[in-house]
């Protein structure tokens, strides 16, 4: 889905319910609340995705966003908690051996407790943001900039444009995503994810949220990788003997590249932390674990080719 290469924008991270935190950032950015909608009166905002789940206020910080999106104010993404939102209530078909498109497993149903106990007694509200969830598409572009929850991968958005009406899922979609090993999954779980790679000699590892994990997230931009700490790209990072291991020709070949050249590209998804700056030249990641006391993070994006560590703008989360 294209935005104007022309107009300014202020892109947003991961908001997870962080409601104040991202009224004071837009309030820093110099946009004034007029009703319901923040605005500015030059520039608009672009949300990286993952307005719910975990936060504290995740309900009015829907309600921020969508007015501010009504009111062509601003764009938003879906994220990956928007998704499971969805797939938690769409049946699967029969033949995919699951009864929804995301199970109701623990680890879903805890990533989504936030969201259903502060909606419990807003059913009819939520039932309508789940509808908007359908219209947020996966990806924004440009000329000159692109925006995606947690990967671009310009193969799988061709295939994407082909399927999809501007790049917004649809129920049929949705429903092919309870196939593991088709498009659609492994498609969303690109975009929304990121790519990752098996843990080396049968390790596991447990994030602080208590999930066990076989496989780790894997940085999509590292030229020359030679070890798996060097494609490592996560919070929780690798054992130090499983970081110093070689990778083999084969897992280098099989690593997705973002190169150096391409435009520049905005993401979320990825807790960070420190100080914001870009990752390249050409990439951004922008989310600074707000809603575990990091910061909420901005980028103003006018007519540069080249991130300007000077435009990273954000307000750290006090507990």
């Amino acid at each position: 889905m294209f935005v104007d290469p022309e107009r300014s924008y202020d892109l947003i991270g991961d908001v997870h319910g962080c409601a104040h935190t991202l009224a004071h950032l837009l309030d820093q950015l110099g946009y004034r609340r007029h009703g319901d909608v923040w605005r500015h009166p030059r520039r608009q905002v672009i949300f990286l995705g993952d307005i719910i789940d975990r936060g504290p206020r995740i309900r009015e910080a829907l309600h921020l966003v969508h007015a501010m999106v009504e009111a062509e104010q601003a764009h938003c993404i879906m994220g990956n908690h928007e998704f499971n939102a969805l797939g938690w209530y769409i049946p699967a078909p029969p033949e995919s051996g699951k009864t929804f498109v995301r199970e109701h497993t623990p680890r879903y149903g805890k990533l989504l407790e936030q969201t259903f106990e502060q909606f419990e007694h807003y059913p009819d509200e939520w039932r309508a943001f789940r509808d908007w969830f359908m219209e947020l598409p996966l990806f924004l572009e440009s000329e000159r900039f692109r925006v995606v929850h947690a990967c671009w991968d310009s193969g799988v958005i061709d295939q994407l444009r082909k399927r999809l009406n501007r790049a917004r899922v649809d129920h049929e979609f949705l429903r092919d995503a309870a196939f593991a090993d088709g498009f659609a999954a492994k498609a969303l779980d690109r975009l929304l994810r990121g790519t990752d790679m098996p843990l080396p000699q049968g390790l596991t590892l447990t994030s602080a949220e208590g999930f066990k994990r076989s496989f780790f997230r894997t940085k999509f931009w590292e030229e020359d990788p030679q070890t798996y700490g060097d494609v490592v790209f996560q919070p929780d990072g690798l054992p130090e003997h499983a970081a110093r291991m070689p990778l083999s020709q084969s897992q280098k070949s099989r690593l997705f590249l973002y190169g150096p050249d391409e435009p520049l590209l905005f993401v979320g998804h990825y807790w960070r932390s420190g100080t914001p700056a870009p990752i390249r030249s050409n990439l951004a990641c922008l989310d600074y674990s707000a809603v575990m006391y990091g910061k909420l993070v901005a980028y103003r994006l006018d007519e540069e080719t080249r991130l300007d560590p000077a435009k990273f703008v954000w307000v750290d989360v006090e507990r």
